[in-house]
């Protein structure tokens, strides 16, 4: 069974309200060693995030006046020029429920080019949040535990009822795959299926396929 978020994330938040000051988000930052927020209404749901790549807008819009200042964008200006969390945030929020799959957040982190992700509830409440090496932790598992489950898959599959033909090795989450497979169909199926085995990191396909000719 593939892991979800709630077994990886973190219920421990440090959150800010919108009304949040930057001196105080700043001194925030620093003591509880984090580099983003998620910024809640009065409720408890995510309005936002904001990101010390938000708050540098600040120092950076201060540096050079004239010069680098006005080449930011105008979104950057406006952040600049802010005082509150509301004032500075990126919204709507990028959020992830607690049971999708880590790889939906995974998914979301690439594509929205953020570090972390708001864990929230149905409603829209904040419950947790999910970082990248949160995300990263399933390649921790063991590989008994891999080479268990690749086994089970090809027993599912249907893949070892003829004298067992595939052998599936695991080393630091690579698994590598011999044996000969009935058609070359067959083969690329059954390592497609390994792939998809939490924590395995790649597949060496080490299959002798039917239509390969011998040297």
């Amino acid at each position: 069974m593939r892991s979800t978020v709630r077994d990886v994330m973190t219920t421990q938040v440090v959150a800010v309200r919108e009304d949040a000051p930057f001196k105080e988000m700043v001194a925030r930052m620093r003591d509880s060693r984090v580099s983003a927020f998620p910024v809640i209404d009065d409720a408890g749901k995510v309005i936002g995030v904001v990101s010390e790549a938000d708050m540098l807008n600040k120092e950076a819009d201060q540096a050079r006046p004239g010069t680098f200042a006005s080449m930011l964008r105008f979104r950057d200006h406006e952040k600049a020029a802010g005082v509150t969390a509301a004032d500075m945030m990126t919204s709507p929020a990028a959020t992830v429920g607690a049971d999708e799959p880590v790889v939906e957040a995974a998914r979301l982190m690439r594509d929205r080019r953020v570090k972390r992700l708001p864990v929230t509830n149905a409603t829209g409440h904040l419950i947790g949040i999910v970082s990248r090496v949160d995300v990263l932790s399933v390649f921790t598992r063991p590989d008994a535990e891999i080479q268990h489950e690749a086994i089970e898959e090809m027993v599912r599959g249907g893949f070892l009822v003829r004298s067992q033909p595939f052998t599936a090795t695991v080393h630091d989450g690579v698994v590598t795959l011999t044996g000969r497979p009935e058609t070359d169909r067959a083969g690329h199926e059954l390592i497609e299926r390994l792939r998809q085995i939490e924590g395995v990191v790649t597949v060496r396909d080490e299959l002798s396929y039917a239509g390969a000719k011998s040297s």
